[in-house]
């Protein structure tokens, strides 16, 4: 349908990010930006307005330009805080490039991606310290200021804090160099490290014209409100994180909430007052099951599904009355959660539906670190189930070679795909041909031109008579299991599973982790030791037998133990496979 790519706000242009902290200081000076919490515990919050954050911007910028920086690159590594998103601006508006490192990186791959970006400063967390304090000694790498955001700082690094003071006083002296600085929007200034080991991530260069890109676009697409207050829960080295809640929210004026853990999400969402949440779709159905755990325990599932059905009615006559309905179950995450944006993997139909006849507006959509990250999303006025939208205004994308049920590899162009892979001239020109991006995912437009991703181009199993298996959606159907916590479909040679059968073809298998404190809430007397059998009769019986014969699952692993993750919470699959095929 032609309209379905029309925009549904007006939206406005930002050229880079010197125009977005000009925002803060013109438009919300007054209002909460941040409110974090010294340690979990604490009932204190500390709020930060606008206008200091621009003021401390500015103070820390100054500060980094009388270092000599500018034209530099400074790596940033730490928990998400208000220094990370100072330190992020206070970088990229003084014309030196910015290196968001993973917070969860062990030391030796630190060190290595330290060196290949080749940064000549860094400014890190106070739980890195003996990290650069063996960085120094060694001297192998192009660092030249160490800047440490610690109460302590010891010697030889300078303190963040001690940084921000001096910066603030070159200015009250009228030191103006940070005032002459003039960005070049389509310039590099974002190198940002894709998941996965050291040896085989690459360094994406991205602009701030192409993040800019995306936060117009998203802004014509969502209604962001200034009362908002999101919780900044995903990590923010991440570009789905630092576009979707610290860029892009920040530009619509809302408070940031920065959370206290994966723990206290639920904790935070209640005495933080979120409105709003970024999230990877695992959590959100991890929340979603609570949920449907609690109305269960209260003996009211089926007046849920009654009442469910009865607002679905009554909204045809646009009659919304969900919230008010389902407000004790709403309270469980502070009343004013009604925003929940999800991306990184595909999510369970049940769990969205879910949360929509909640009356939460949950927004599916779907990028890549190389796209800024966004690529295509749903918006408040068109929404289906299992898809991830339609292109975001400005943005092309198309099905490379679709086959017979109109499968093929989703390809983008427009103007947030990235300059390219820093340092990889090879890699970049595998995915970058003739302006088009191609994403390595696959996907198909159903007859409305909604955008569903099958999975990943390299994850797919294809057996000897042709048929394709795509993993992730064996994988939603395990998921929808009441105790699974997760789970990974994958090929394996039938002859190691069948060692009568000298067959060379693929069979199709299974690794369920399941969530110990349901299971044994579920079937308290079950031992452990049954847990495979039980788990195995419920695949046979409730998924094998919905699916054509070539899609069964032959054999399945059960654990408890969760399979090795991003910091995003995308499954490893070839690191996890080699786990499983090693023992």
């Amino acid at each position: 349908m032609k309209n379905r790519k029309d925009k549904l706000y007006e939206g406005e242009k930002l050229t880079d990010f010197r125009e977005l902290v000009a925002r803060y200081e013109n438009r919300y000076s007054t209002k909460t930006a941040f409110i974090y919490k010294e340690t979990p515990k604490s009932t204190k919050h500390i709020s930060i307005s606008y206008s200091q954050f621009v003021n401390d911007i500015k103070s820390l910028a100054t500060s980094l330009l009388d270092l000599g920086l500018q034209g530099k690159k400074v790596a940033l590594i730490s928990p998400n805080c208000y220094e990370w998103v100072t330190s992020y601006l206070a970088v990229t508006t003084s014309d030196i490039s910015i290196i968001p490192l993973d917070k969860s990186l062990p030391a030796n791959e630190i060190k290595s991606l330290i060196l290949r970006s080749k940064a000549d400063c860094v400014i890190f967390a106070q739980e890195y310290i003996s990290i650069f304090e063996e960085i120094v000694k060694e001297n192998t790498t192009n660092l030249k200021q160490y800047i440490c955001i610690s109460k302590t700082c010891p010697s030889p690094f300078l303190s963040y804090d001690s940084l921000c003071e001096n910066g603030k006083k070159l200015l009250d002296s009228g030191n103006s160099l940070y005032d002459t600085i003039q960005i070049n929007p389509n310039k590099i200034s974002i190198l940002l490290f894709t998941s996965g080991t050291t040896a085989i991530s690459k360094c994406v260069g991205l602009s701030q014209a192409n993040i800019c890109s995306d936060i117009y676009a998203l802004s014509q697409m969502t209604d962001i409100r200034k009362d908002d207050v999101f919780l900044s829960f995903l990590p923010l080295h991440h570009t789905f994180e630092s576009t979707c809640t610290f860029l892009y929210g920040t530009s619509c004026g809302i408070s940031v909430a920065f959370c206290d853990g994966l723990k206290y999400v639920q904790k935070n969402l209640v005495e933080f007052g979120i409105t709003g949440l970024v999230c990877v779709p695992l959590m959100l159905e991890i929340m979603y099951k609570k949920i449907e755990k609690g109305v269960d325990e209260q003996g009211k599932t089926n007046l849920v599904k009654f009442m469910r059905k009865v607002c679905n009615f009554l909204l045809k006559f646009k009659i919304d009355i969900r919230r008010k309905v389902f407000s004790s179950i709403l309270a469980k995450f502070g009343g004013k959660l009604r925003i929940l944006i999800a991306g990184g993997a595909p999510m369970n139909k049940h769990a969205i539906e879910g949360f929509v006849d909640l009356g939460i507006n949950l927004l599916q959509g779907y990028g890549l670190t190389e796209t800024s990250p966004v690529l295509a999303g749903e918006n408040d006025k068109y929404k289906r189930a299992g898809s991830v939208g339609f292109p975001l205004p400005g943005i092309e994308i198309k099905i490379n070679v679709p086959n017979d049920e109109g499968i093929g590899e989703v390809i983008a162009k427009g103007p947030t795909i990235m300059h390219g892979y820093i340092d990889n001239e090879e890699a970049t020109k595998e995915v970058l041909k003739n302006e088009w991006f191609y994403t390595g995912d696959l996907g198909r437009f159903d007859k409305d031109g909604f955008l569903f991703i099958t999975g990943r181009k390299k994850d797919v199993i294809v057996l000897k008579n042709g048929k394709n298996i795509f993993p992730e959606e064996l994988e939603i159907l395990i998921n929808n299991l009441p105790y699974v916590a997760e789970s990974m479909v994958y090929g394996k040679s039938i002859s190691k599973i069948d060692h009568s059968n000298k067959s060379d073809d693929l069979s199709i298998c299974a690794k369920v982790v399941y969530n110990e404190d349901i299971m044994k809430e579920l079937f308290p007397s079950v031992p452990t030791n049954e847990y495979h059998t039980m788990i195995w009769k419920d695949i046979k019986e409730k998924i094998n037998k919905s699916m054509p014969t070539y899609k069964y699952i032959r054999e399945i692993i059960v654990t408890n133990e969760p399979l090795i993750k991003t910091t995003t919470q995308k499954i490893k699959r070839h690191e996890e496979l080699k786990r499983i095929l090693e023992n």
